[in-house]
């Protein structure tokens, strides 16, 4: 997808630019399948920020997807490509034969038109959705089950792909967007391809504003709070932070401090973590 790019006619467009949506269809969304969301703010039932940097922007209406692709053997056609203001991919708008309309992630590559199908027996093209037992080695894949039947939870954002690898027995090994290598059940089913809106990170947004209609807020640095607000404050002028490490307001390591559960119940499914930056 092509970038746009903006002269500085004034400050905020300076060095701003955005996707292009030549591709997608600009209609509201079908009202049988929207529903309306509350925002928390980063806020917990007590009222009190428990994840900062989280407030305001513009008002949003949930599209809800489908990410179970449960519609066995009913081929659906590709209606509308349209965009999802709580996801940093597309979405698509799949009429089946049997009058049912669902939403669905944007597989790359696929236009209004096309047809795709979930199910066993479904060939293996973009959009269609298997069980991994079904799927050749090396396939790309997104919208990935961990549970088979609660409905795709990896590679789902834009851009992402996982990769078949390997099959032994009952169970799968998936390398995931992350690096991560990991065994599913082949019985868990995949969507063929990639996620489309590849190039959403090489957007810039100009100016704070347009963070702020996301609903993220203004970060502080810790070296200019106080002592009391943060392990990096106080001093005088511009000082070091005066520690071994960058601490995050809690004192914990801010960098590289591996936060997962160690008898994590899933630990056993993963054959090598995902890459650390």
């Amino acid at each position: 997808m092509a970038i746009r790019l903006y002269r500085a006619y004034t400050p905020g467009t300076r060095n701003r630019s955005v996707l292009g949506f030549e591709e997608l269809v600009r209609i509201k969304p079908r009202k049988k399948l929207t529903s309306g969301q509350h925002s928390g703010k980063g806020r917990n039932n007590r009222g009190i920020i428990t994840s900062r940097h989280r407030g305001g922007g513009h008002k949003r209406l949930y599209r809800r997807m489908d990410f179970r692709r449960n519609k066995f053997d009913v081929p659906g056609r590709i209606d509308s490509i349209e965009y999802d203001p709580n996801r940093n991919t597309y979405i698509c708008l799949v009429n089946y034969e049997d009058g049912e309309k669902r939403y669905i992630l944007h597989p790359r590559g696929i236009k209004i038109g096309d047809m795709i199908v979930s199910g066993s027996e479904a060939p293996i093209s973009r959009g269609n959705a298997l069980p991994l037992s079904k799927m050749p080695l090396g396939t790309t894949i997104h919208n990935v089950e961990i549970t088979p039947g609660k409905g795709g939870q990896l590679a789902r954002a834009a851009g992402a792909v996982a990769k078949l690898i390997a099959k032994e027995g009952r169970l799968a090994t998936l390398r995931s967007p992350s690096g991560e290598v990991r065994l599913i059940s082949q019985d868990c089913l995949a969507t063929v391809g990639q996620i489309g809106n590849a190039d959403t990170n090489n957007k810039n947004f100009g100016k704070a504003g347009s963070k702020r209609w996301l609903g993220k807020r203004p970060k502080v640095r810790g070296v200019v709070m106080n002592p009391v607000d943060h392990p990096h404050g106080g001093g005088e002028g511009r000082a070091p932070i005066g520690r071994e490490k960058p601490l995050t307001p809690w004192g914990y390591t801010a960098f590289g401090r591996r936060s997962r559960k160690i008898r994590k119940y899933s630990n056993i499914f993963i054959l090598r973590r995902r890459k650390r930056n």
